[in-house]
């Protein structure tokens, strides 16, 4: 089975790397292998039983066609400064150029025209000002949020185009190894499979860091330790991001702790969204969320993450997060762990009766209330509440007892493979790398340009001809 070029991972990075390859030249044969399913059997059903999970696998939360990003609240951020490392690759004004470029695609496949907190206003600086006393750094961000629902319809008409247009696609296809012969790679094997490409695409996403690590070890690909992100995930009523939600939807605000002088970030905020949990392999679960276009709920919830650069020996930050994780989910049954602000302030244990007897009503039903303080190092629980109560002086009551956080929120970045400006790898010729998993992007503009980056690339080779 031969082909001109083959993709691994079906989310943004590979399905953009897809699409920009076959609008410039129809005839390449292109096959995108995925681990998951595809998007019409993506259904989780937590949706149809309650919230509970049943553990499938593999998850259609993490994996298939689109990734994890068809399950997250589809914001995509317009920002060289938001969701990646493009512009120490390519520059600012590159980066800015196809992320515009990237967005019309969007467009196309029916993205929202609307943009949030495009123009600055009043009651924008008012908040900016808030920010400066709180000594919090607000993150200028134009957003375009699509929505769960919308983002799946997005991406399935994606799919439809690329399929079309000749694209091969394989579901429940994992990748097992590359195959490399004199120093440059010449496919990859899966299960029962061999598959054959002048060029290889790995664009695994977060799900996938892991196995790409050990790939890396195994092939002695080059890489440097990256950031680890680990901390929780806040959930408040509606009412007090109200400015917030209005005026940005989602404000990226930016905090160094007093003490330690770590970073704090907000991320991924969803407001009328719901908490909802992800399974990685091993049955690892952490929290995330989500928003709806239509669907709402009373609540607004985001992360809060503290990241966390580490020098040498360490080389191990997915080890290190799933280790936090193990913690967690060796308390709760592999479920996500819920306290009160209140509670771990006071250092106690979130009981039931606490929980339920809250203006605030979990959206994620099979959290089970614990104590975080057990799970997360004394540094970073430390780093958190500092975060919250500099938030609360710029949304008063966000550092309320009753203020429920989820624990952990663990973002997956893998060490980052060395790659030049092309992405292709310092150590095998016509292999190269994108996306979240490769520790080059964090979100889906910048996977998807970093997609379409590596099409143009690919295309300039003679060897295509």
């Amino acid at each position: 089975m031969v082909y001109d070029v083959i993709i691994v991972g079906a989310g943004p990075a590979g399905i953009f790397t897809a699409y920009e390859l076959v609008k410039e030249r129809a005839t390449l044969k292109i096959l995108i292998l995925e681990k998951g399913r595809d998007i019409k059997h993506r259904k989780c059903p937590k949706h149809t039983n309650g919230g509970i999970c049943i553990n499938c696998k593999p998850c259609s939360i993490t994996t298939g066609w689109a990734g994890a990003g068809a399950y997250s609240d589809g914001k995509l951020s317009l920002s060289h400064e938001v969701g990646g490392n493009l512009p120490d690759y390519i520059g600012v004004e590159q980066t800015m150029e196809l992320i515009s470029y990237t967005d019309e695609i969007y467009l196309k496949f029916g993205a929202d025209s609307k943009i949030h907190g495009a123009t600055e206003t009043p009651a924008m600086r008012e908040i900016r000002r808030k920010s400066i006393e709180a000594n919090l750094k607000l993150v200028p961000c134009p957003v375009r949020h699509l929505g769960t629902e919308k983002t799946q319809q997005l991406y399935h008409a994606i799919f439809d185009h690329l399929i079309n247009s000749g694209v091969e696609v394989r579901f429940n296809s994992p990748v097992e190894e590359f195959i490399i012969n004199q120093n440059q790679v010449e496919g990859v094997k899966c299960t029962k499979e061999y598959y054959y490409a002048g060029k290889v695409v790995v664009a695994v996403g977060r799900e996938g860091s892991n196995w790409l690590m050990h790939q890396c070890d195994i092939q002695h690909i080059p890489t440097e330790t990256g950031i680890v992100d680990i901390g929780v995930r806040l959930e408040c009523r509606n009412e007090i991001m109200q400015d917030i939600n209005d005026n940005f939807y989602e404000a990226k605000l930016v905090h160094y702790t007093r003490f330690f002088d770590d970073k704090v970030r907000t991320f991924c905020s969803n407001p009328g969204g719901f908490v909802s949990s992800e399974y990685y392999d091993g049955n690892l679960a952490v929290v995330n969320g989500h928003s709806y276009k239509d669907l709402k709920s009373e609540n607004t919830n985001f992360a809060l993450l503290v990241s966390q650069k580490f020098t040498e020996p360490f080389n191990a930050p997915i080890e290190y997060g799933h280790h936090i994780a193990r913690l967690a989910n060796m308390l709760t049954r592999n479920k996500i762990l819920v306290q009160r602000f209140g509670d771990l302030v006071r250092g106690r244990r979130t009981t039931p009766e606490r929980l339920y007897r809250n203006n605030i009503i979990p959206t994620l039903k099979d959290a089970v209330p614990g104590d975080l303080s057990l799970v997360l190092p004394h540094r970073i629980l430390l780093d958190i509440i500092e975060m919250i109560r500099a938030l609360d002086k710029v949304s008063p009551g966000l550092a309320s007892d009753e203020t429920l956080l989820y624990g952990v929120e663990v973002k997956f970045y893998s060490n980052i493979i060395k790659v030049d400006n092309t992405f292709q790898s310092s150590a095998f010729k016509n292999l190269y790398f994108g996306g979240d998993g490769a520790g080059l992007t964090r979100g889906l503009m910048q996977a998807s340009v970093n997609g379409i980056l590596i099409a143009r690339e690919i295309l300039k080779s003679s060897t295509l001809y």
